[in-house]
């Protein structure tokens, strides 16, 4: 057994991968871009591991002293660990990062200051303008608080959750995840939304299209220049990819 053990986790760390992978989910836990190497890896260790514990043993090995006690304990903490993550792969639903997971982290702390990108955004055309995303507005509302700017910019259908900020119970945060790497990560970007009493409406964590005009923020306790005042919010499903790559 202990000879096996080793094998036995690795090929069961190769299927759940490949399942997840199959099933759509592993997008949850890497970026896209890292889908296809992942599933070549975890197909060579699978049929690597399954070729190792097919083959016969090897007779002189048979009469091997056992390893030390310490050496035992450390392989079977690590067997135990590994197969608490698999079973709870398989048991439990994957997930994506939740509105907790935001609060505990800085939106919009990642949010780059491109001024190409705030260029080029000056002068787009409606039709590119619609096709922004929290990550572009959550860019252009760190580098500018300029209402100019936003002058016939409407945001168009901008999907996130709702982050509750911080400052202000009438204002929260339309937010997404951007993942450069994997989920561990993901930092979060964030459009503030101004809805009084959105609380009564939607839960935290709730996914909304949000639709509406960007205004100077009226809400005398908060640090936020500029604000989304909507004029259509409607709850959607969660997206099929969730994060932003």
């Amino acid at each position: 057994m202990q000879r096996w053990r080793g094998l036995w986790l690795i090929a069961a760390l190769s299927a759940v991968t490949l399942w997840l992978a199959a099933s759509g989910q592993l997008v949850l836990y890497i970026h896209p871009r890292y889908i296809v190497f992942t599933v070549i890896m975890a197909s060579i260790a699978l049929a690597l591991s399954l070729a190792a514990l097919a083959s016969p043993r090897q007779h002189d090995d048979e009469h091997e002293p056992p390893p030390p006690r310490r050496d035992r304990m450390l392989g079977l903490a690590a067997a135990a660990i590994a197969a608490v993550v698999v079973l709870t792969t398989i048991v439990i639903p994957p997930a994506t990062l939740s509105a907790a997971t935001a609060e505990q982290r800085d939106i919009n702390s990642s949010a780059g200051d491109d001024p190409a990108a705030l260029e080029a955004a000056s002068s787009a055309d409606a039709s590119t303008v619609a096709r922004f995303t929290v990550r572009e507005w959550a860019s252009i509302l760190r580098q500018t608080s300029d209402l100019a700017f936003f002058a016939d910019k409407p945001a168009s259908d901008v999907v996130g959750f709702v982050t509750p900020d911080p400052e202000s119970d009438d204002l929260f945060y339309l937010s997404r995840f951007a993942v450069t790497c994997c989920a561990v990560d993901a930092q979060p970007l964030g459009v503030p939304v101004l809805l009084p009493g959105w609380s009564g409406q939607f839960d935290e964590g709730s996914w909304l299209s949000v639709s509406g005009e960007f205004i100077s923020n009226p809400v005398a306790t908060s640090t936020l220049p500029i604000v989304l005042e909507p004029t259509s919010v409607e709850q959607v499903e969660q997206p099929s990819e969730p994060y932003l790559f």
